[in-house]
Order: structure tokens, then C-alpha cells, then sequence
């Protein structure tokens, strides 16, 4: 995520923290890099303006020119400049009303906005135990009515059935009602992508608006747009009453223009991002952490509330008690623990949020990525079960059988025995000296992403 944004940025910094003391020149000089580094990332060209001036202003100051870590302090001005910049900080959806709340979802076509109305759905229902109905208003496409009937399905939400001989006001009046008389928290209304900004269809979701009356009336965008996503939810808002925006496909943008574009362009505040395309990847936007992220800082609160939210705690107790016991780490062991990586975003998303990864983060990439996780796993289920239980008696001939299994090649199988060997001679340092005797034992050989004692910590 914004991978091409933060290269830049670490570069200046590392240059920075050379320097015995800044002069006007080398911040004149620094100020330079961070301006290409923001166009690069297609942040529109008024905020770069207004960007730099507040740093600059800022780095000039008393502060800066008497520190004795000048480059530290001017990272950190950015840091807060950009913070500021997206918006200080989440802004939750006001759902304080008589049920049901209504939330209306607007954007083009193509930029995920079913799929996101489906993912909102799951995080409210997880997060805050609200009881959700999602509703189609899109009558030009029956693909879309069936593809959020499925989707609700799938994250447990109710579904109100609608039609394409149906008037789109009309649905979401029916929805609203149905949703009242059955107690339903909140009523998330769906409505027809559009190519551009079209006359038609503008008036046409505006009377969905009126007929709706939502508390929530959330733009999404295509955060890969660039700036073209900040100027597109300008036109929406001055047709619309906007109360926020999710950005969608941050994990695939580069750039990250959008999400420094959008809060000071629109006024209005990014509220999600969708993270992947997995139905769970939707996060609350938090602007100073993903500030730390652009800046190469990590994520730890997003890493911790992952862990909580996401990690089986149930096996990963079940795990410390079979470390305490001293029984031997097996195969089936290691796969959870494989499996509990992907459930939080997989190596690159782990990494994203780890502190000081900075230039690193490519270099671990490279090494240990998702695909490797996931021939891991297919290696490990090639296993008869006795193999996974009691992975020493994995020999030669097995090894050939596995890897014919799974389409991958004897050497692989090698290395993940190598691997799960590591993480088996950790544990039982673990379980005889404690936390301190397993990390004196790792000496840099742990599996890349594997947490001492498994992913549950």
C-alpha cells in the first residue's frame, strides 16, 4: 500500500538524519523531494501546494533549526502535516437514531461498491452487533441483485428482495419499512453504478436520498483513480449530501494520491478503506496510522486489533498448553498457524504494519510471500494425516508422494521440513527455559511472519 510514496519519503528522510543540522538549503532541498514524491503519487496539485507551504513554514521554524535530531523533527512535521491533511482522525458512522439507520452507497461502476456495502455489512455486524438488511436499488443491472443477495448470505446479513421493473425510490421505501417493522438495526441501500456523472442518474439518486432520508450517505471511490477519485467525489457531493467516503483498493494503489487528496478537495472525511477482496477486508480509515505506514513506521494498533479480531484464540491456548507440556510441534500445528497469517491480510499486510520495515519490507517480500505460504499449506495437506502427526517418519519415498501431490518438487518439501524443524527446536527451548531461552535459541532462524508461539503470541 502506497508503496511508491513511501520509497520516496524514506529516502529524504534517511538523508536527513545524515545531516549534524538543517540549513534553509537542505530543507529547501528536502521540501523538493517531498513535492515530486507528492506528485508522483498524483496527490492534485492545489493540496501539494498547501502541503508544502504548512511544512515549510513549520521546518523554518525555531524548532527545527536548534534540534539536535533536526531530521527527526522535520519527519515528524510531515508526519503531522499529513495527518491533518486526511482528516486528524476516524470519523466513526453516526448511527445514533431510531432504527432503523439508513446508510446510502453511491460511486461509479466498477469501483466495488456492492462487494463494500456487503464488507460494511460484516464489520458492523462484528463490531458493533447490529442486525443490517441490504437492499438493491440498482434496476439496470440484475447481476447486481443477485450478486448482493449472495453476498449478504455470505456475511450473514438479511436480504430484501427487489426487481428491475421496480422504481429505485420505491425499493428503498418497501426496505426501510420491512426493516422497521422487523427491528433491524440498520438498512444499507445499494444503488446503480454509474459510468460518469450523468443528469439522469444523479436525479434519479437523489430521490432514492429523499425517499431514503439515510444518516449516512457514503461515497465510494476507487482509491487507484488518483486524484480523479478526490475531483469525482467533488461533482457527487455537490449533487449529494456526502457524509464520507471509503476508499476501495488500497491495497493494490501505489500511490496513495487519493487519500491525501480527497478529505481537503471534498471536506469530507474517508471513513474505510477496502484493504483486499476478501469480504473482511474493509478497515476503519484512521489518518495517523496510515501516516505512519506512508512514512515507513508501520501500524502497530491496526497489527494488535488484527490480532484480537482475527486470530483463533481458542487454538492458539490450545497450542501454549501443548508447548507447556512439552509435546512436539507437528505439521497440523504449523498449518494453523500458516492459516491464522492469511486471516490477517498474509505476509504483505503483516508487513505493511510492522515499525522500521521501511526498505526491508521488499527485500522480506521477495523472500517470504503469499504464494509461499500458500504452497506451504498445499504441501502440508498432501500429508496423510499419521505424517502430519508424526512428521519424522517423512522419508524419501513420502517425500516424492507428497510433493507428486501437491505439483511441487522434493526440494520444497525439504525446505518446509527444514522450516517446521526451526519452529519444533523453538518450542521445546520454550517450553523448558521459557520466552527468554526461545529467543536466545532463534539466532535469526525462525520462518520469516512466524510470531513466538504462533500467530496467537
Amino acid at each position: 500500500m502506497f508503496d511508491g510514496l513511501s520509497d520516496r519519503l524514506a529516502k529524504t528522510a534517511q538523508r536527513l538524519r545524515g545531516q549534524g543540522r538543517l540549513t534553509e538549503e537542505n530543507i529547501q532541498d528536502a521540501l523538493r523531494e517531498v513535492r515530486m514524491a507528492l506528485l508522483e503519487a498524483d496527490v492534485a496539485l492545489p493540496v501539494v501546494r498547501t502541503f508544502i507551504d504548512d511544512v515549510k513554514q513549520r521546518a523554518m521554524g525555531e524548532e527545527v533549526l536548534t534540534s539536535l535530531t533536526p531530521g527527526q523533527v522535520f519527519i515528524s512535521i510531515v508526519q503531522q502535516e499529513m495527518i491533518r491533511l486526511m482528516g486528524e482522525a476516524n470519523e466513526s458512522l453516526d448511527l445514533a437514531t431510531q432504527p432503523p439507520a439508513v446508510i446510502l452507497m453511491a460511486g461509479l461502476q466498477g469501483a466495488g461498491k456492492t462487494t463494500t456495502v456487503a464488507k460494511l455489512a460484516r464489520l458492523l455486524h462484528e463490531r458493533e452487533k447490529k442486525k443490517t438488511l441490504l437492499v438493491s436499488c440498482d434496476i439496470y443491472r440484475p447481476a447486481a441483485i443477485e450478486q448482493l443477495r449472495t453476498l449478504a448470505s455470505q456475511v450473514g446479513a438479511e436480504f430484501y428482495p427487489s426487481s428491475t421493473d421496480q422504481d429505485p425510490a420505491s425499493i428503498a421505501t418497501a426496505a426501510i419499512d420491512h426493516a422497521r417493522r422487523h427491528h433491524i438495526d440498520v438498512v444499507l441501500v445499494d444503488t446503480a453504478g454509474r459510468l460518469h456523472i450523468d443528469n439522469n442518474m444523479m436525479d434519479e439518486i437523489r430521490r432514492i436520498h429523499a425517499a431514503a432520508k439515510p444518516v449516512e450517505t457514503l461515497f465510494v471511490v476507487d482509491s487507484m483513480t488518483g486524484q480523479d477519485a478526490a475531483n469525482t467525489a467533488h461533482a457527487f457531493d455537490e449533487a449529494l449530501p456526502l457524509t464520507g467516503v471509503i476508499l476501495t483498493k488500497t491495497d493494490g494503489d501505489a500511490r496513495g494520491g487519493a487519500a491525501l487528496s480527497i478529505r481537503q478537495i471534498t471536506g469530507k472525511p474517508i471513513k474505510f478503506m477496502g484493504i483486499g477482496e476478501k469480504i473482511d477486508a474493509l478497515e476503519p480509515f484512521h489518518p495517523d496510522r496510515v501516516a505512519s505506514r506512508i512514512l515507513g513506521m508501520g501500524d502497530v494498533l491496526s497489527l494488535v486489533e488484527e490480532v484480537q479480531q482475527k486470530v483463533d484464540h481458542k487454538k492458539a491456548e490450545q497450542l501454549a498448553k501443548k508447548v507447556r507440556k512439552g509435546k512436539s510441534f507437528d505439521f497440523n500445528d504449523l498449518k494453523d498457524q500458516f492459516e491464522q497469517m492469511q486471516n490477517m491480510g498474509g505476509m504483505t499486510g503483516l508487513i505493511d504494519k510492522l515499525p522500521g520495515m521501511g526498505g526491508m519490507a521488499d527485500k522480506v517480500k521477495d523472500k517470504v510471500n503469499d504464494r509461499e505460504i500458500t504452497r506451504m499449506i498445499a504441501i502440508i495437506q498432501s500429508m496423510t494425516p499419521k505424517e502430519r502427526r508424526f512428521p519424522d517418519i517423512i522419508k524419501g519415498s513420502r517425500k516424492r508422494r507428497i510433493a507428486a501431490g501437491c505439483g511441487l518438487q522434493v526440494q520444497d518439501v525439504n525446505r518446509l521440513m527444514k522450516q517446521h524443524q526451526q519452529m519444533r527446536k523453538m518450542m521445546k527451548k520454550m517450553s523448558k527455559g521459557g520466552m527468554a531461552a526461545m529467543m536466545r535459541g532463534m539466532k535469526g532462524k525462525m520462518p520469516p511472519g512466524m510470531g513466538p508461539g504462533g500467530m496467537g503470541f
